[in-house]
């Protein structure tokens, strides 16, 4: 491949360099209060518009879609949250292209992120939620293609899209490739939330859902990538960028500031040429260094879930320990993690880590006795109540309670610590004794519930 230019960069440089009068936004004017300022732009002639890019952003999104191989990559400078509403936005009108009959549904996986739920609420689709066939904890809902084929059969009205969480928060991964030829036999698109997997395309071979048959997925650069937080893609497959691509700009308007972030903009800029020069390689070898990590915590007892490749996920219940108190160990140690619950400790890796920071999980882990397993807590095998829609719950009058005096009422946005930001209970849903336990063990006291 050749040289891969960061046109955004080179751009705001050459401007820094000019010392011109800065008549215009922002405020600061360059001067330094951060460090950044100088770098820290706005949509002044020859910076191109996000949204209606033609200049610098254009010829930049066109090298990120070249390397992700996707039919069309859009930027986002408000993380994966826009880009979740935008391809369901997609798919809604699509849908709507169709000319489907009934009220418009999304078939999802249980652990989708809060933001899906607004979503919801703003485009008023439904959802038919997918249960795990097993008991599962709060962050992971493993389910199967042979479950969602029996599920879009067994629909009186075909779904908008059927959309799942993978990479989730633990690093569980269902089979996207089979998921997506059950979809596509359906007719149904598959929307992948792939916030914890930009990453994947750059493993040999790919593990982007986009390469596995996903229509579309929204991917948290920086969760992943050496990006500025905030900093995200929309990925539209081939297909849907031949159906959609002309109105991807659009969706993402639609949920998007019109004063975005040119800071992020050159960091996603500045990956681009970042992945085209050695980060694959990079990337491998860092993924060697976590495998032998995992085998040496198995080795010391240790129960390591099997997770996307850069994540290390502690089933710290089973050795007798809470996920908070392990990772209260590893911050003594020097190490501060990703997540942890009741039952897990999560630790996130990037070829930006390094070999000294695995060398601390060792060492901070280390003498640490099995004891008796805890038990975990899963959620309620049956899903609840269902009174309202998650728009109509979202949008109605509402009061905050305690939970304990919860019990009974309809919820009207859904609760959760972030992490994990997968709610407990989604609005418009009976909240029930058996949710009390997981209200307490993610330090929810208070949720809103429909005022009546």
């Amino acid at each position: 491949m050749s040289r891969i230019g960061t046109p955004i960069c080179d751009f705001v440089q050459a401007y820094g360099k000019k010392d011109a009068a800065r008549l215009h936004m922002p405020g600061h004017k360059g001067t330094a209060f951060l460090g950044c300022e100088a770098l820290d732009i706005t949509e002044i002639a020859g910076a191109d518009e996000l949204y209606q890019p033609d200049g610098i952003i254009a010829e930049s999104e066109k090298n990120a879609r070249q390397l992700f191989g996707a039919g069309k990559t859009v930027y986002g400078t408000e993380g994966s949250s826009q880009c979740i509403r935008a391809m369901l936005f997609l798919a809604l009108q699509s849908a709507k292209a169709k000319k489907t009959e009934g009220r418009p549904a999304v078939l999802a996986g249980r652990n989708a992120h809060k933001a899906f739920h607004y979503a919801c609420a703003l485009l008023d689709l439904e959802v038919e939620w997918l249960l795990p066939e097993q008991e599962s904890l709060l962050c992971t809902c493993p389910i199967t293609p042979e479950q969602v084929e029996k599920r879009l059969a067994g629909l009186a009205e075909k779904p908008i899209a059927v959309y799942i969480t993978a990479p989730d928060y633990l690093g569980y991964r269902p089979d996207i490739r089979r998921l997506a030829e059950v979809c596509r036999a359906a007719g149904v698109p598959l929307l992948v939330d792939n916030a914890h997997g930009a990453y994947l395309k750059f493993l040999t071979p790919s593990e982007h859902p986009v390469d596995l048959g996903a229509a579309m997925t929204c991917d948290s650069a920086h969760k992943t990538l050496p990006v500025l937080t905030g900093g995200a893609y929309l990925q539209l497959s081939t297909e849907w960028a031949e159906q959609m691509g002309g109105e991807a700009k659009k969706a993402m308007e639609l949920f998007g500031s019109t004063s975005p972030s040119y800071l992020i903009l050159q960091s996603l800029d500045c990956f681009n040429r970042y992945a085209a020069e050695g980060y694959p390689r990079k990337l491998a070898e860092t993924v060697k260094m976590l495998e032998h990590l995992r085998e040496a915590l198995r080795q010391r007892g240790w129960e390591v879930m099997e997770s996307d490749p850069l994540r290390l996920t502690l089933l710290a219940a089973k050795m007798g320990y809470t996920g908070r108190e392990i990772a209260e160990r590893l911050r003594n140690g020097g190490v501060e993690c990703e997540f942890a619950d009741g039952e897990a400790v999560v630790l996130m890796a990037t070829p930006e880590n390094r070999p000294e920071d695995f060398r601390r999980v060792l060492d901070a882990l280390d003498g640490i006795e099995p004891c008796p397993a805890l038990l975990p807590l899963h959620v309620p095998a049956v899903l609840p109540e269902r009174k309202m829609t998650i728009r109509q719950a979202v949008f109605a009058g509402r009061e905050e309670i305690p939970c304990d005096a919860a019990v009974g009422r309809v919820c009207a946005m859904p609760c959760v610590s972030c992490p994990p930001a997968v709610p407990i209970v989604a609005g418009g849903e009976v909240i029930t004794e058996e949710m009390l336990p997981l209200f307490r063990a993610y330090g929810v006291e208070r949720v809103d519930v429909v005022k009546f």
